[in-house]
Parts: structure tokens; sequence; C-alpha cells
């Protein structure tokens, strides 16, 4: 009996230090931020699978170093989160190609047009106004109006 209960409060002991040993990091938790492009694939499983474990237990358990650990391989910058370095260089050649290409384009189309409409002539436009007064074109507030002094049609 007194042999039964020994055994009865070595197990738990047993079991946590076997715990404890399990807990063990394949690597340094601490600084994981500079470590991480460092480490073998098989490295950086293992401490994915080693911070998987310790995240199932209590955070206030946890040490600072866990917690920054476990944020850094859930969230950092590696993998698909990685940042893209484009080349702005390219990105500019690439604007300015298209700007050209667009003033080009637009310069040989207004080359290719027709010559500018008799209608905007200065000429036309004063002939309009005279035309508007003769048939007293709205005759409260436009041209044919009592003390008008807009420029009527003209816009040249």
């Amino acid at each position: 009996m007194l042999r039964s209960s020994a055994l009865r409060f070595a197990r738990p002991a047993l079991a946590r230090s076997y715990a404890a040993q399990a807990q063990v990091a394949p690597v340094a938790l601490n600084n994981i931020e500079a470590s991480w492009k460092t480490l073998t694939p098989a490295e950086q499983e293992q401490t994915f699978k080693h911070l998987e474990e310790l995240q199932k237990k209590d955070w206030k358990e946890l040490s600072l170093d866990e917690k920054k650990a476990a944020y850094y391989v859930a969230f950092g910058p590696h993998g698909p989160r990685e940042p893209i370095q484009a080349n702005g260089g390219k990105t500019l050649a690439g604007t300015l190609a298209a700007v050209g290409v667009a003033t080009l384009l637009f310069y040989f189309v207004r080359r290719g047009g027709k010559e500018t409409p008799k209608s905007l002539s200065r000429e036309h436009q004063e002939a309009a106004n005279e035309m508007l007064k003769e048939q007293r074109s709205d005759p409260l507030t436009g041209i044919s109006s009592a003390g008008y002094k807009g420029k009527g049609q003209v816009t040249l």
C-alpha cells in the first residue's frame, strides 16, 4: 500500500519531466526573426509544430519570446507574405513609354483630322449673334434683351 501510493505521486512527476523534455524547442526562439531565413525547411517545420503545441497551452504560461516567435511564424514577412521587391526603374520606364505612345497617337490623329469647321471662325460667330438679335431670340435674359453685355456666340 505504501509502495502504490508512492508510485501514484511519482507518476505525475515523471509525466511532467517528460513533458518538459518534449517542450524543448528545436531552435532558439529568442530573436527568431533573424534566424528564420537561415533555418532549413525541416527546422522551420519543427519550429512551427513546436510553437503550435505551445499555443495549445494557456497563453499566460508562455514566455514573451515564445509569444513573439509564434506571432512571427504565423504572420511574419516570409513565404506568401514576403514583400515583393519591384524594380522601380522598370516601372518608370514602362510608364514613360506608355505616355510617349499615347502622345504620338494623339499627334498623328490630330494631324490626319479635318480642318477646323467654318462655324468656329470669329466672323461666323458674329454673324450668328446678328441673326439671333434679328430673330429676337431669348428676349428676357439673352442676346436680345435690353442692356445685354455678354459676348453671345463669340468664343474666340
